[in-house]
C-alpha cells in the first residue's frame, strides 16, 4: 500500500490546510497515512521546519507548502502503479 507522510507543525495554516486536504482524499484513494508532527523534534525541527508542510509519498519528497489535488492523485496512483 502506498505510504504517505506529511510533516506539520502546531499553529501553521498551511499544514492545517494540507491535513484538511490529504485526509479528505484518502476517502477517495487508497494510501496509509502517517502524520509527523515536528514540534520538539530538533532533528525534524532542522530537516522540515522552513518547508512546511511536507509531504513525502513512499519516501519521495512530493509537496512543500501546498498540495494540489489533482496533482496528489497522480503521484500516489504512480505509487501504486510501481508496486
Amino acid at each position: 500500500m502506498v505510504e504517505v507522510v506529511v510533516y506539520h507543525a502546531a499553529r501553521c495554516h498551511l499544514c492545517d490546510r494540507a491535513l484538511t486536504l490529504v485526509r479528505e482524499l484518502r476517502e477517495e484513494l487508497e494510501f496509509e497515512l502517517h502524520e509527523v508532527a515536528i514540534d520538539g523534534d530538533p532533528e525534524l525541527e532542522a530537516a522540515y521546519r522552513e518547508w512546511l508542510p511536507v509531504v513525502e509519498i513512499d519516501g519521495e519528497r512530493r509537496f512543500v507548502y501546498f498540495v494540489q489535488p489533482d496533482a496528489f492523485r497522480r503521484a500516489v496512483a504512480q505509487a501504486a502503479a510501481s508496486e
